[in-house]
């Protein structure tokens, strides 16, 4: 079995949403269990368990919420011990173009470190039914990658 975290902010409930959309494709393998966590309640034994991991943020004033990354400052220093070298999602709610929460969580999970797994999904405006698809997608994928030792 794998574990898979799901770690997010949300304040408008949109990037929960889409959050809850890649659980929705991570359960559609069975062999792959999953947790999804407000970022704020998360932590270091999270990603212990986990076998990978999917961040989701809003783009807030061109990075990512303050929520995310109150997860990674409680959680950077105890993971050093761990060399966690787990894989690792990114989608982003953008209200622009995303590419400051993209470059700003790629920089601090260098150090923990985390290896991606598949390309930053940037959704942009109000969640629509593609949105949510895509992120089912992401979800999936991440969960047959893991099952088939690809990540």
């Amino acid at each position: 079995m794998k574990h898979v975290a799901v770690i997010y902010h949300s304040q408008s409930g949109t990037t929960q949403a889409l959050a809850e959309a890649v659980t929705a494709g991570i359960a559609l393998e069975p062999q792959v269990s999953w947790r999804l966590l407000r970022a704020m309640e998360a932590g270091i034994d999270d990603l212990r368990w986990c076998d990978g991991v999917i961040f989701g943020t809003p783009e807030n004033l061109g990075y990512m919420s303050g929520g995310l990354k109150d997860f990674f400052d409680r959680t950077f220093y105890p993971a050093q011990r761990y060399a966690f070298n787990k894989p690792y999602g990114l989608f982003v709610s953008a209200g622009n173009d995303g590419s400051g929460a993209v470059a700003q969580l790629q920089r601090i999970v260098k150090g923990y470190p985390l290896q991606p797994m598949a390309a930053p999904l940037i959704l942009k405006g109000p969640t629509a039914p593609a949105a949510l698809q895509q992120c089912s997608d992401l979800g999936q994928a991440v969960a047959a990658g893991l099952v088939m030792g690809i990540f």
